[in-house]
């Protein structure tokens, strides 16, 4: 499911933009002309010559990209992946496994910390909200189909605290006689989002409220 949303959401790239991915098996499906795919590698029988993703999200920097998506965030590239976001590299994305947009935070500040970093549990919180601006949620649903559960945006830090606020959620109304589930997208009302400044500068602020309204 993470590789088909990623999948999706990379279709909407500009293809004059640069993009580097990083992935352990090769499954994005990026259409663009500028793309460059690296691929993790094991060590050999000797235990050398590994290749790791946080050394690709490190090494691809120096590629000069606009974009850059990572697979699957696992472990202390993290780290580097929030750098990265927060030095010219708007619009990177990557996918973690974690049951709601708040434990996926909370899976964010833990691999940073398990990284021996040494930080301060503020400053990798102040580093989060100045590097993440949207999660979106995707989840496998009773009846086995899935579904984008929530697209919630990143607002602030107040104390120590990661404020966040949802802007789409799925609704389950209920099931048909097959069993399959119903339901419906809903905008929770927030009508201008943190990054509508950033959309209109885009050209996409008629777009963003659209879709707000759609859904409500």
């Amino acid at each position: 499911g993470k590789t088909t949303l990623l999948n999706t959401l990379t279709a909407f790239i500009d293809p004059t933009e640069r993009v580097v991915t990083c992935e352990d098996a090769a499954e994005l499906q990026l259409q663009q002309p500028h793309v460059v795919r690296l691929e993790t590698r094991p060590p050999n029988l000797e235990g050398q010559g590994a290749v790791t993703m946080r050394d690709l999200v490190k090494n691809c920097l120096r590629m000069r990209p606009e974009r850059i998506i990572v697979g699957e965030v696992r472990g202390p590239e993290a780290f580097d992946l929030l750098q990265a976001m927060n030095t010219g590299h708007d619009g990177s994305m990557g996918t973690l496994h974690a049951n709601s947009p708040r434990e996926a935070i909370s899976r964010i500040e833990s691999m940073i910390t398990m990284g021996g970093y040494g930080l301060p549990s503020k400053t990798i919180k102040e580093m989060i909200v100045g590097s993440v601006d949207v999660i979106v949620q995707a989840a496998r649903l009773r009846d086995g189909s899935r579904r984008i559960t929530h697209i919630t945006e990143v607002v602030g830090l107040e104390g120590d605290v990661i404020v966040t606020q949802d802007l789409f959620v799925y609704e389950i109304t209920g099931e048909d006689a097959d069993g399959k589930v119903i339901g419906k997208h809903r905008s929770t009302g927030i009508a201008r989002p943190r990054f509508w400044d950033r959309a209109r500068y885009y050209g996409l602020e008629r777009e963003l409220a659209e879709a707000l309204d759609a859904a409500e």
